[in-house]
């Protein structure tokens, strides 16, 4: 009832995201996955008879509020509900009961004295104005960004959200900068009659509204899943030895990438074994400094400081040992003596997968015998003469005599003659039309 694809009380359902094959209206759905909370208390039965009186309820985008169930209504996850605004009344869709609701409430500091309350449950008529109110916002935002781009107004108008008895509208938009839009106001005040109220989101939020496809090749984590943003530094790229290139860390939102904390804890585990980047070995043939780490085989790379283009690769356990000897005042061996060179080893690629032409029909090479007919038959001879089989033979063994000395005119004759059973050719003439004088 709340997003048109009535599945709105079934939890087995998902509309998924607004690229998916699912509802148009996902943001409002009972079924969204990146905006719905597993209950996992739902099915552990309540010791106390006091159940709590609090609800969480989603409205457009990725706002969600807490309201107080002062009467007592019946509702469950899916259920299109009145709740108070200011002003008016709005339209949302609870997403969240129990007792899990307080969690959730003490998690995002939501105050239990203000909280607003539920009126009732949506009608039909209070359904119709929020499905009207909804379906103007795609234009209302076209002509808004109409009228910033004429005002000249450094800013980007990203989504509309109308309330749900729309007598109100909520512009969100980002800017770099500091912007002035009284007069905006005014010019929206006037053009849409109603009342108007301006939001300032970050890049991260303009990017999980919008949608897109991220550099992995997978929907954005942050339109689909991802709900909080945590802050990203280069930190994070640095200490999973990645190149601070601009281009491939930052994502759709022009910010880095969140999914670089991702594995972020896993790395700073695997080098707490590591020595600091900074080391530096003392040896007979000179100092040697660190030039780069590799985490998987924890290796690290030294070079010297009057040859810094030959490097040595070593394991963490010998760089270790050289630190010691270093810290004992002893000088360690040169690193050529401790670098042990890797075996090549040679990839078979058993699919071809990284064949370029591998789809290709590769031609076939051009020879002698290429446009001969292929026969199943015996193969002619190249001298002229006829195969001999096998009672020719024992023939031929018993008439030696006989024919001893002499040429089988058979076998002289010229390769080039003519077989008397073959018809002769002849040409055909070719008609020439003829000329018509009276044309």
């Amino acid at each position: 009832m709340s997003c048109g694809c009535k599945t709105s009380g079934d939890s087995s359902h998902s509309c998924g995201t607004k690229s998916a094959n699912g509802c148009d209206s996902v943001n409002t759905c009972g079924n969204s996955y990146k905006l719905s909370v597993f209950d996992w208390l739902s099915n552990i039965h309540n010791p106390t008879n006091t159940q709590t009186d609090f609800v969480e309820v989603r409205f457009k985008n990725d706002r969600k509020l807490c309201f107080k169930n002062v009467h007592n209504l019946p509702l469950h996850i899916g259920s299109v509900v009145t709740v108070e605004s200011s002003p008016g009344f709005d339209i949302g869709v609870v997403s969240l009961t129990g007792e899990l609701v307080k969690i959730q409430m003490k998690k995002k500091f939501f105050s239990e004295d203000n909280t607003q309350k539920i009126y009732r449950l949506a009608n039909q008529r209070d359904i119709e104005v929020w499905q009207d109110a909804r379906a103007k916002e795609e234009p209302i935002k076209l002509q808004a960004r109409k009228i910033a781009y004429g005002l000249n107004l450094n800013m980007k108008i990203t989504d509309v959200e109308f309330q749900g008895d729309g007598t109100k509208v909520t512009f969100y938009y980002t800017s770099e900068t500091r912007v002035d839009f009284r007069q905006l106001i005014k010019e929206f005040a006037t053009t849409f009659r109603t009342k108007i109220d301006m939001k300032q989101i970050g890049f991260r939020q303009e990017a999980a509204k919008v949608g897109g496809i991220g550099s992995c090749g997978r929907e954005l984590c942050c339109s689909t899943w991802l709900t909080d943003f945590r802050s990203v530094n280069t930190n994070a790229a640095r200490y999973q030895q990645l190149s601070i290139n601009p281009q491939k860390l930052a994502g759709q939102c022009g910010k880095l990438k969140c999914c670089l904390n991702y594995e972020l804890d896993s790395y700073l585990d695997a080098l707490s074994d590591f020595p600091p980047s900074s080391t530096t070995i003392d040896t007979i043939n000179g100092k040697a400094f660190c030039i780069k780490i590799d985490v998987f085989k924890k290796k690290m790379w030294f070079a010297y400081v009057e040859r810094s283009m030959a490097w040595y690769d070593l394991d963490v356990k010998d760089v270790k040992k050289l630190i010691a000897q270093n810290k004992a005042g002893e000088k360690t061996v040169p690193l050529e003596e401790v670098h042990v060179p890797d075996m090549p080893v040679k990839s078979v690629d058993l699919i071809q997968e990284n064949n370029m032409d591998r789809f290709e029909r590769r031609n076939k090479p051009v020879g002698k015998n290429q446009n001969r007919k292929k026969t199943s038959g015996p193969k002619p001879p190249q001298s002229g003469k006829p195969i001999p089989n096998a009672n020719q033979e024992n023939k031929s063994s018993e008439n030696r005599g006989e024919n001893n000395g002499k040429l089988s005119v058979e076998n002289n004759a010229p390769q080039n003659a003519k077989n008397p059973n073959q018809k002769p050719f002849k040409n055909k003439k070719k008609f020439t039309p003829k000329r018509d004088n009276n044309a």
